[in-house]
């Protein structure tokens, strides 16, 4: 034991060493775009919470509600004793809400992932993944057992070539949306066309997109006004919806299959029933507040008109998500550092979460940041990288 502690404690050193040790920060506050950061009061730019829902009245009230009939725990799995019927509604209404024939609750995207793949794919199958996809679509195509298959990313010819090599008994695509430390997206049609044209399935990972892109913030199928039954679409709960879990939707007999064989679904105690009160009042203003989505279209652009930068790099997206590329851990960590002592905070994403060489700064918008607030934060950079 004293030999695997001490190896432990050498790669742990060496991870510091590479600027690679990652830390916890305590947050004191409800999330919003002002919070309370290990006892600081900060103007924050590295939440999830784009439409800034996570402390809206709306969804408080609805818990409160929630909490005095159905309690706090669900007490068991789903297809036992724990499918409450908010769960029920809250799935009826995810399938409306993105225009797909059923969905299916799952407490965290990563197990969606997980469980998905795993019942749909497993050996004499191929699972065909963008470069950039998210860790729980990695981890998922390995477990499963079927051959990954991995494609730089949105590389619609390399795709292609994979594709019509393979003798695979099923095929699945796979890749996010919005991909989370880049904020672009992905080329659904034209990814759909080859899975059409191959005979694959193709899965979206909209936890990034959901709430936030198409007029209805329905998500990444609405942003390309596209329909198939060969798509499998999950979003998750814990971001713009600004609550916690995750569905997946798609055709009734997909959806029926992964309720039988999806193993992260049907081996887990099911989320409380609370947490699908608060997302359903977060469908709503979800649907009826478009201002939201507007609003941070208008940061973005602020945010880009005002940087002036010659060393690093502000990426254009269309999303929340607006990655500024330093180069080394070093210099990204010590910008993010310098952001804080201004009372900013954004932070420092390094490998292997992003390739080596890209260490960056990940900015994320929110409909809870004022104009002034995005001022504030160009101004600063531009102030950093001159100093």
């Amino acid at each position: 034991m004293h030999t695997l502690l001490s190896e432990l404690a050498a790669e742990l050193a060496e991870r510091e060493a590479r600027g690679m040790l990652r830390r916890r920060r305590l947050l004191e506050s409800a999330q919003g775009a002002h919070v309370r950061v290990d006892g600081l009061e900060v103007l924050s730019f590295c939440s999830n919470d784009y439409l800034g829902l996570a402390s809206h009245p709306a969804l408080v009230r609805a818990v409160q509600a929630a909490v005095q009939s159905c309690g706090v725990g669900s007490g068991a799995s789903h297809l036992i004793a724990g499918h409450h019927r908010l769960h029920h509604e809250l799935e009826q209404a995810l399938a409306r809400h993105v225009g797909l024939p059923r969905a299916l609750l799952f407490s965290t995207g990563y197990m969606a992932n997980l469980g998905v793949i795993c019942a749909l794919v497993g050996r004499g199958d191929a699972v065909f993944a963008d470069r950039l996809n998210h860790a729980s679509l990695n981890d998922a195509a390995v477990l499963s057992r079927a051959r990954l298959k991995r494609y730089p990313h949105n590389d619609l010819d390399a795709l292609d070539r994979l594709l019509a090599t393979s003798s695979a008994r099923r095929k699945l695509v796979v890749a996010d949306a919005v991909f989370s430390m880049d904020g672009d997206l992905a080329p659904v049609p034209d990814l759909l066309a080859l899975c059409e044209r191959h005979g694959a399935w193709l899965m979206l990972d909209d936890a990034h997109g959901f709430g936030v892109l198409g007029e209805g913030g329905r998500g990444i199928l609405e942003h390309y006004r596209i329909a198939s039954p060969r798509i499998i679409y999950m979003a998750t709960l814990g971001k713009a919806a600004g609550v916690a879990g995750a569905f997946v939707a798609g055709d009734e007999r997909l959806i029926e299959s992964l309720l039988q064989n999806a193993r992260t679904y049907v081996y887990t105690t099911a989320a409380p029933p609370l947490l699908s009160a608060a997302v359903l009042a977060s469908l709503q203003l979800i649907e009826t507040e478009g201002w939201r989505r507007a609003h941070l279209k208008a940061l973005g652009a602020l945010l880009r008109d005002r940087v002036c930068l010659k060393r690093w790099q502000l990426m254009d997206t269309c999303t929340p998500i607006i990655p500024l590329i330093i180069g080394t851990n070093a210099e990204a960590v010590r910008v993010s550092e310098h952001l804080l002592e201004r009372g900013i905070l954004v932070p420092a994403i390094r490998p292997p979460t992003v390739p080596v060489g890209t260490a960056r700064l990940r900015i994320s918008l929110s409909a809870g940041h004022t104009a002034e607030d995005v001022i504030r934060l160009a101004d600063a950079l531009n102030a950093v990288e001159a100093a």
